[in-house]
């Protein structure tokens, strides 16, 4: 199957303590009962068998199939419960949540061993919150009896502080957060933990009370990527925090432990820049947002810094280097606008998800199949933050089991059109084997043979009781006595002579040496010709049952033949709605991604066409300012690169003043939601975490 993340492998590890009802043991390890742990389970029907053999070669889609299909024709009569909750480890591998989730609600009861119980509720309550569904995850947490084991405790612990500040119940989060103490050995929980409590402080505005917590979670010292990148989110929340309530001085040294090259830098490189800013240290400010205009310019914060430059260089006065930037900026946003309609014009010819999934040759499917390479499209390099997202990769995700069960019903279309040249064959032999049938069924022959039987038979007990010894010898001794008693017929007419008479003698004796040999074997060869007889019997009653079933196919023949495609001609109805159902089903989500792709590339376009719009304004601005005092702007000459030391300075009586009518300066920091937390990420995920809010203004 799929690896998704190290998140969900341990998902579906924790799932096999409750699918292990289904696994094969030995009777040596049936005998040992292990507390908190299911009672192994003996296959008891062969069919049950076959359904877990697909299991364990991970044709889970093959292994539903069977398993659907054997309990529908009662094959499987001792294994309901394991049946029930094989189906649900089964759906939720192809991520049907709903259907899983009532399996394991309606089995996991008091008759479930409780530590099992615990932990089956427990990652029952992680899959819905993975899914989304923050209610069915509170509930199933909320199940769990007692305590589990330590690392799950906390696990369970921080997740429901997630759920809580996920459904903004911030002050439940924080009272959770504070009366958990982790052991020595959980410092990657208590670093999450720090986080989220700082977290939800801010949320309630408490930023002072949040510092110490965000602080320590900023400060950590760690050589794992994962820890490295929960530093810089906990510093960036701190810094954009203090940006927030007005306290620039305090927020920049936060911001300025943001790693330059980690996912976060953009956002802390603006942040720096904009609390210089707010102190009114305008060249201080244009070494960060200098470090980051030049870099990609699809992030946004890249794109506000391109607005931001020169709204700095306007307030030092040095109104060339301002306006340039901002032609600059008017050029580079131009350029990214034309791309942009390029990209949407992609979107809108359907093809979008047939590329995304084109390098994924092998047939994968289910919950934990992953997009890890997208195309060389033009789309692609607007749309990797999109891709990324939680939201999208599920409903690739549905299309890619939407495409794969297409391609199953397919299969399953050939499969009856084999069903059909079967019936076909079937058909033919019949109309070529039918009349051959017939002629035997009214010749007669059984009779015949019976009757053929009665006489040989008779005859048998007739050489028995006469001891007609010759009747049963080989054909040489039958001959040998056909010419003696023939020379005995001759000799009685014969005259009695000395000559004649030795003739005589010496035929009697031949007479009796052939009759003492038939004799000696002729008990033998009547008990061989009765077993013959017994043989011959059982052949004639073999046959009697042959013509019987002969003759019931023959008046059956017809009607089961009709029958078979009368059951096929169903299956081809529902395969045709299905494969309908599906296609419209598969166009909708093909709809919805490619919606969900377009809207995010009109709202790039429409943030680049804000920002065009105000770079546009702020240079007329500047040059309307510089006709009205009678001055111009002098644009650097061609080659020129800027310098913070190289300003051009407007005499005092052209500055523009505080709030002069016409002037629009770019945007200011943006008023930032309060930073979310971090409930995607777990100790042991390498992938570094992902904020769910836009970049800051």
């Amino acid at each position: 199957m799929s690896k998704f993340s190290s998140k969900l492998s341990r998902i579906a590890v924790g799932l096999g303590a409750v699918v292990a009802l289904s696994a094969l043991v030995s009777p040596a390890m049936a005998a040992k009962k292990e507390v908190d742990k299911l009672s192994p389970t003996v296959v008891r029907d062969l069919h049950f068998g076959d359904a877990l053999f697909y299991y364990y070669q991970g044709q889970d889609f093959e292994a539903i199939t069977r398993l659907q299909a054997y309990r529908q024709w009662g094959r499987m009569p001792h294994h309901d419960a394991e049946t029930d909750l094989l189906l649900g480890g089964l759906y939720l591998s192809l991520g049907l949540h709903n259907e899983a989730g009532e399996r394991f609600e309606t089995l996991l009861t008091q008759s479930v061993p409780e530590g099992v119980r615990n932990r089956a509720w427990f990652y029952l309550g992680k899959i819905w919150y993975a899914r989304g569904y923050l209610d069915r995850s509170e509930r199933a947490i909320k199940e769990v009896q007692g305590r589990l084991t330590p690392d799950l405790e906390a696990e369970r612990m921080h997740l429901l502080s997630n759920i809580l500040m996920r459904q903004q119940r911030f002050d439940e989060a924080i009272a959770l957060l504070n009366s958990w103490k982790g052991r020595a050995d959980q410092s990657d929980w208590l670093a999450y933990a720090q986080y989220n409590l700082g977290v939800a402080l801010v949320r309630k505005g408490l930023v002072t009370e949040a510092d110490p917590f965000l602080t320590a979670v900023g400060t950590i010292e760690s050589g794992r990527r994962e820890l490295r990148s929960l530093r810089d989110r906990a510093n960036l929340a701190l810094g954009y925090a203090y940006l927030q309530n007005n306290q620039p001085a305090l927020a920049k040294p936060v911001l300025e432990r943001v790693r330059l090259d980690g996912p976060f830098s953009n956002k802390a490189l603006l942040g720096v820049g904009w609390a210089d800013a707010a102190e009114g240290q305008f060249q201080e400010a244009l070494t960060p947002w200098m470090e980051l205009r030049d870099r990609n310019l699809l992030d946004s914060a890249v794109q506000e810094a391109y607005l931001a430059i020169p709204y700095a260089f306007a307030k030092l006065n040095a109104n060339a280097q301002a306006a340039e930037n901002y032609e600059l900026a008017i050029r580079s946003f131009d350029t990214e606008t034309v791309n942009l309609d390029a990209s949407i014009a992609e979107i809108n010819d359907g093809t979008m998800l047939d590329k995304l999934l084109k390098r994924d040759e092998n047939d994968h499917y289910g919950w934990f199949w992953q997009l890890k390479e997208v195309p060389n499209a033009a789309e692609s390099r607007y749309l990797y933050h999109l891709l990324a997202g939680h939201d999208f990769q599920e409903g690739l995700k549905n299309y890619r089991d939407l495409a794969f069960m297409g391609g199953t019903l397919a299969r399953w279309q050939d499969s009856i059109v084999a069903f059909d040249d079967m019936l076909d064959t079937r058909e033919r032999a019949y109309a070529e084997r039918v009349p051959q049938a017939d002629a035997v069924l009214n010749s007669g022959r059984l009779d015949q043979y019976g009757a053929e039987r009665a006489t040989v038979g008779g005859k048998l007990d007739q050489v028995e009781t006469t001891q007609d010894v010759a009747a049963l010898g080989t054909a040489e001794e039958r001959d040998q006595w056909a010419r003696i008693v023939r020379l005995e017929a001759a000799l009685l007419a014969a005259p009695n002579d000395e000559e004649t008479n030795v003739i005589r003698e010496k035929t009697r004796l031949a007479k009796g040496v052939l009759y003492w040999r038939l004799a000696e074997s002729f008990k033998a060869r009547v008990w061989n010709e009765k077993r013959t007889l017994k043989d011959l019997d059982q052949a004639l009653r073999e046959a009697q049952n042959r013509w019987v079933r002969v003759q019931k196919a023959r008046s059956s023949m017809p009607n089961n033949t009709g029958e078979f495609a009368a059951r096929v001609e169903a299956l081809r109805l529902r395969l045709e709605t299905a494969q309908q159902r599906l296609a419209g089903v598969a166009k909708q989500q093909n709809g919805l991604l490619e919606s969900l792709a377009r809207n995010e590339l009109e709202q790039q376009k429409e943030r680049i066409g804000t920002y065009q719009i105000q770079a546009r304004f702020a240079l007329a601005s500047i040059y309307d300012r510089a006709a009205i005092g009678g001055g111009s702007v002098t644009t650097p000459k061609e080659g020129a690169t800027e310098s913070q030391g190289e300003l051009e300075v407007v005499p005092q009586e052209d500055a523009p003043k505080e709030g002069a009518p016409g002037e629009t300066p770019p945007a200011e920091p943006a008023t930032q939601p309060a930073p979310e937390a971090a409930p995607e990420l777990a100790p042991g995920d390498t992938a570094a975490p992902a904020t769910t809010q836009e970049p800051p203004k």
